[in-house]
């Protein structure tokens, strides 16, 4: 194995790790079209849904500091060229299912994780560049074998020193026979539009699943309840535990209008405080955030009600679960 200078870890075959190759195929674009699934899976707040929304280029996949942000399986779709890429963003994998008061949630969490990886054709395993925790450990157990696997090392634009990384890919590729190793920072749009270059050598060569111009098959419903819980943890922090959820309770369109009425779900009298804030100017913030997000999201005008109820329990209830949308 030679060794690589640092400044040229840009990617590549794991059999050759940890030199890097990210050349795009030569032989020239082929007749047919490719398509596939590409799952991407990680431990929690390791960054797979800000990767998610950078590879499709729009936002389809909440974020913020708060673990388990993403609690549904997210479909972001990236048609280029002659390529179909259907990217399936994840929970990250709860390892503590057994935490009072949200086993349910953190079931149904694992559950979604698990189903998307039987189903995909390529799976990108999204770690911190340098770092691998035991989180980590059992996510990469849960892959099943005989897919292609690609080794994402993410937040590289934290990392001082290229060459510290060199002993760590080592190790990596001793866990498991990774087929290519992509390091990158998530939110650089280059670096998305060079990991698109590695995944497609990856995609069967089939039709695509949904039409060129498709970014998700989500609807603009389920987005507007994302995107409230999105301003919601961000706005409370750590304050709030994160067994809190937004369920819409109105969603109506009349011409360029959107009317939405939804309900801030939350386990706790305090927790309801906190929400609201004092004089409810919290609560006015995020409907204010929320709101223009979704104006922007929906190229018109929303007009947005918010209400805070206390529903205890409601995490660790499978038909609570099931009526707030958890599949």
């Amino acid at each position: 194995m030679t060794p690589t200078e640092p400044q040229d870890l840009q990617g590549g075959s794991a059999a050759d790790l940890p030199a890097a190759s990210n050349d795009a195929d030569s032989a020239g674009e082929p007749q047919s079209t490719r398509c596939g699934l590409i799952a991407i899976v990680g431990r929690p707040n390791v960054g797979k849904s800000t990767l998610l929304n950078s590879l499709v280029g729009q936002k389809v996949s909440i974020t913020s500091r708060k673990a388990q942000t993403t609690r549904h399986r997210i479909t972001g779709v990236c048609t280029e060229g002659d390529t179909q890429f259907v990217f399936v963003d994840t929970p990250g994998f709860q390892t503590r299912h057994t935490t009072r008061g949200t086993a349910a949630l953190n079931r149904n969490l694992n559950k979604t994780v698990q189903a998307v990886l039987g189903d995909v054709d390529v799976v990108l395993f999204l770690v911190e560049a340098g770092k691998f925790t035991q989180d980590d450990a059992k996510v990469l157990a849960l892959i099943p074998p005989g897919k292609p696997v690609l080794l994402v090392a993410n937040k590289l634009d934290l990392v001082h020193r290229r060459a510290d990384l060199l002993p760590w890919l080592q190790q990596m590729q001793e866990r498991h026979d990774f087929t290519e190793f992509v390091p990158l920072a998530a939110r650089k749009v280059e670096d998305a539009r060079r990991l698109l270059d590695i995944v497609r050598r990856h995609l069967p060569e089939q039709e695509w699943f949904y039409d060129a111009e498709a970014l998700t098959d989500r609807s603009e419903k389920f987005l507007a309840s994302e995107l409230i819980r999105e301003k919601l943890f961000r706005l409370t922090g750590d304050e709030l535990p994160y067994t809190s959820t937004v369920q819409i309770d109105q969603y109506s369109e009349e011409g360029n209008l959107r009317r939405i009425a939804a309900t801030i779900i939350v386990e706790r009298d305090a927790h309801k405080g906190m929400v609201i804030g004092e004089g409810g100017e919290r609560l006015k913030r995020i409907g204010s955030e929320a709101r223009q997000e979704l104006e922007r999201l929906t190229d018109g005008k929303v007009f947005l009600e918010l209400w805070v109820k206390v529903r205890s329990g409601w995490a660790d209830d499978a038909e609570h679960l099931r009526s707030y949308g958890y599949e």
